[in-house]
C-alpha cells in the first residue's frame, strides 16, 4: 500500500491502485482522465480537496460508482485516517482492491451500508 498517495479527491484509494504504476494522486496530473475528471474539476471549483468535504449528497462523475461514494460517506462518519487503516488492514487480510481492471471486492455491493460494514469488518 502506498499510503503517502492517500485519498484521491474522488474518494477512491489511489493508495491501493494497481492501474497506473507512475501515477502520484489527482494532483500530480499524471492520472488517467486528469484533464477531464468531474470530480477534480467539481472539488476544484468549490475550493475544497475532497468531494467527502461538500456537504452536497452528489452522485456526479465517479461518485455514480459504489466505491467511491461509499468511502465518502465512511469518511464523512469516521475520517480519512480511519479508512486508510481499514483498508491496509484489509489488504493484508486479503481483500483485493483491484481484481479485474479496476474492479474489486469493495465493488461487490449495490447498497452503500453493507459496503461501510465491510470496509470497517473486512468481512461480508
Amino acid at each position: 500500500m502506498k499510503r503517502e498517495l492517500g485519498i484521491a479527491r474522488c474518494g477512491l484509494a489511489c493508495c491501493l491502485c494497481t492501474e497506473n504504476v507512475t501515477c502520484e494522486g489527482c494532483n500530480s496530473g499524471e492520472c488517467p482522465g486528469y484533464h477531464d475528471c468531474e470530480n477534480r474539476l467539481c472539488s476544484i471549483e468549490k475550493k475544497i480537496s475532497h468531494c467527502y468535504e461538500c456537504g452536497e449528497d452528489c452522485r456526479k462523475g465517479l461518485l455514480e460508482k459504489i466505491k467511491p461514494y461509499g468511502f465518502n460517506i465512511f469518511i464523512r462518519r469516521y475520517g480519512e485516517e480511519e479508512l486508510l487503516n481499514c483498508l491496509e488492514r484489509n489488504e493484508k487480510n486479503g481483500v483485493i482492491y483491484h481484481r479485474e481492471g479496476v474492479f474489486g471486492d469493495y465493488d461487490d455491493f449495490d447498497d452503500v451500508e453493507r459496503l461501510i460494514a465491510f470496509i470497517r469488518t473486512g468481512t461480508r
